[in-house]
């Protein structure tokens, strides 16, 4: 998704500046993800990959579906958004997915997305993908957080249910952390200051945080 991204910040910051004027087109984010995740686990308790589902704000959907063919006007099937939830799930590899797992204090890793695809509904795009372990392991704590380090993209999970476990023990515990708003920060910080890396991990102040624990 990121070459999307580079492609779309300069229209999204035109577009920004037209309607809210040249100060509000300086501040980050530029893309808005409404969120919902999965985590799956084996029968033996092993974790075995993430399924998320990534709803993208009206603006950023609209842009992306210019110059799809479709059958019907208005209407976009699975078939016809493939080619966009390919280029969507192999450009996110470079940023790791924006998915970071701890097993137990140890980082792990994930496969290429599989079981991808785009689904439009109510003016908006989702990308629904699943991220296999790239070595299913097991943890008595999972940590994993959802966030861009340079807060071009804003994750917000939906308000119920935002994070399910699939298969766990019954005695499995989640908790889930919304991060704070730091909506006033990040616009005290101009774009400039995004591009040059100074702030590049700005976007850990952002990070939606789920910790699972199993006895």
């Amino acid at each position: 998704m990121r070459p999307a991204c580079n492609r779309l910040i300069g229209w999204l910051v035109l577009a920004a500046a037209a309607v809210l004027g040249a100060a509000a087109a300086q501040a980050h984010p530029h893309v808005w993800i409404t969120a919902k995740s999965e985590l799956i686990y084996a029968p033996d308790g092993t974790i075995t990959g993430v399924r998320h589902a990534w709803t993208f704000d009206d603006m950023f959907s609209t842009y992306a579906l210019q110059g799809i063919e479709t059958k019907v006007k208005g209407a976009y099937s699975r078939e016809e958004l493939a080619p966009l939830a390919q280029t969507n799930v192999e450009s996110l590899k470079e940023y790791a997915y924006f998915t970071f797992a701890k097993a137990d204090g140890k980082k792990q890793k994930f496969s290429e997305p599989v079981d991808y695809f785009l689904e439009y509904k109510d003016t908006a795009l989702t990308l629904h993908f699943t991220l296999p372990a790239k070595t299913p392991f097991k943890a008595k704590e999972l940590s994993l957080e959802v966030f861009d380090p340079t807060y071009f993209i804003d994750f917000q999970y939906v308000q119920q249910n935002p994070v399910k476990l699939v298969g766990a023990a019954a005695d499995c515990k989640i908790q889930f952390q919304r991060p704070n708003d730091g909506t006033a920060a990040a616009q005290k910080l101009g774009e400039q200051n995004f591009l040059d890396g100074g702030n590049a991990n700005f976007g850990m102040m952002f990070a939606n945080k789920i910790t699972v624990e199993c006895p």
